[in-house]
Formats: structure tokens, C-alpha cells, sequence
């Protein structure tokens, strides 16, 4: 779990310091109660699944530009075919997936056994 993080991405503007790597090292310098160690956890992965999917977005960003966009130009110059580039466009959208929302999970229950 990574507690600036959380605290970056859930509590924007609040201040605070962080001796070390763990909870037990965080002072809050904000008005209000700090967040609990609970309250952290319970938010990490969604909050590692939202930094993933911002990386994600930043390497097709520049993908799409340095490899699907000549393509389009050269379509559109009629050097290459429509299907040519929607390739392109689905090679930067393969070679990047975007990860999975944790949220979007459904756990089925384990079958219990009747006796």
C-alpha cells in the first residue's frame, strides 16, 4: 500500500508528513481527524487502478501520436487504406490495455456443500 498516494489522490490540498513507509509514521497537519489505517486500505485499490489507468492513458496518448496518427495522415492521402489505420489505432489499444477496475469485480461465493 502506498500512503502518499492514497492521501495525494483522496485528500488533495490536506497536509501532512510521513516518517518512513508506515502508518505509524504519519502526522496529519490538517484540520479534521486523519484517516484511519482502515480507511486507507479500503480505498488502495481503487486508487492503484486509477494510477494505472492514468499511465495507461499517457503511453497511448504518445503511441497514438508517434505510430497511429502518420498513418491516419497517410490515409487521408489515400497512401494507405482506412482498414491500415484502424489497425494502427487497435495495435496502440492492444499493446496498452487498460487494467481492470476493481470495482467492477463481482466475487462469486464459494459453493458450500450440502451434507
Amino acid at each position: 500500500m502506498d500512503i502518499p498516494k492514497i492521501l495525494s489522490k483522496r485528500y488533495p490540498g490536506a497536509e501532512w508528513t510521513l516518517d518512513g513507509d508506515s502508518y505509524s509514521g504519519l502526522t496529519w497537519l490538517s484540520d479534521g481527524d486523519a484517516p484511519t489505517f482502515a480507511e486507507l486500505e479500503a480505498v488502495w485499490a481503487q486508487v492503484e487502478y486509477e494510477v494505472a489507468y492514468e499511465a495507461v492513458q499517457k503511453a497511448r496518448q504518445a503511441a497514438y501520436q508517434s505510430e497511429s496518427d502518420p498513418v491516419f495522415f497517410d490515409y487521408q492521402r489515400g497512401e494507405v487504406t482506412e482498414q491500415d489505420w484502424l489497425d494502427a489505432v487497435q495495435a496502440v489499444r492492444d499493446a496498452h490495455p487498460y487494467p481492470v477496475d476493481p470495482s467492477t469485480i463481482v466475487v462469486e461465493p464459494e459453493p458450500v456443500e450440502e451434507v
